[in-house]
C-alpha cells in the first residue's frame, strides 16, 4: 500500500487541505480529505494499522468516553471496509482504547473515533496526537438465507467457554 498525493478537487476543503489517494492493489483507490499533519500513516514497515490522529486537544476524564475529531474524510470504495482499532501503547500507558473496538468504517465515514478512559486518571491528548490505527481490508457481502436447521458440530450448544481453559 502506498499514499500519493493526487490532484483532485474535493467538497468543503479549507486552503490547508490536502487531498491523498491510498492505492490498495495498486488499483483500488482510498480518498482521503484532511490536514497534511493527520492524515493517517503507518509509523513502521510492515505495520498493519495506519496512525490515526487527533484534530484538536482535549481530554477524557477517568470512566469516560468522548467523540474525539480526526480531522480527516475518508471515501472507501465498494467492496473495503476500514476498521479502528485501539493504540496499544495508549492502551497499556494510559488505559485508553476504542469503545467499539474494532470500530467499523463504511462508506459514509466522517472522521471521529470513540475513545474510552479506563483508568482512574484524566486522559490528556494535544491536537496530532495518535490516538487510533485505521486498518483497512477487503470484505464479502453474505446472502443470507432461511435455513430449518444448523449443521451438528463438535462443539453443539456450547457456548463461551465450552472449549475449556487448557
Amino acid at each position: 500500500m502506498s499514499v500519493q498525493q493526487v490532484d483532485k478537487p474535493s467538497l468543503s476543503k479549507s486552503s490547508s487541505d490536502i487531498d491523498y489517494a491510498l492505492i490498495v492493489e495498486k488499483s483500488v483507490q482510498v480518498l482521503i480529505t484532511g490536514d497534511e499533519e493527520l492524515i493517517p500513516a503507518y509509523a513502521k514497515a510492515g505495520d498493519a494499522g495506519a496512525d490515526l490522529r487527533a484534530s484538536e486537544s482535549g481530554s477524557i476524564a477517568p470512566g469516560q468516553r468522548s467523540l474525539i475529531p480526526t480531522g480527516i474524510r475518508i471515501a472507501l470504495p465498494d467492496g473495503y471496509v476500514g476498521l479502528v482499532h485501539p493504540r496499544s501503547g495508549l492502551a497499556v500507558k494510559n488505559g485508553v482504547t476504542v469503545l467499539n473496538t474494532p470500530g467499523t468504517i463504511d462508506s459514509g465515514y466522517r472522521g471521529k473515533v470513540i475513545l474510552l478512559n479506563t483508568s482512574d486518571e484524566e486522559f490528556l491528548y494535544q491536537r496530532g496526537d495518535r490516538i487510533a490505527q485505521l486498518v483497512i481490508q477487503k470484505y464479502e457481502k453474505a446472502d443470507f438465507l432461511e435455513v430449518e436447521q444448523l449443521p451438528e458440530t463438535e462443539r453443539g450448544e456450547g457456548g463461551f467457554g465450552s472449549s475449556g481453559r487448557k
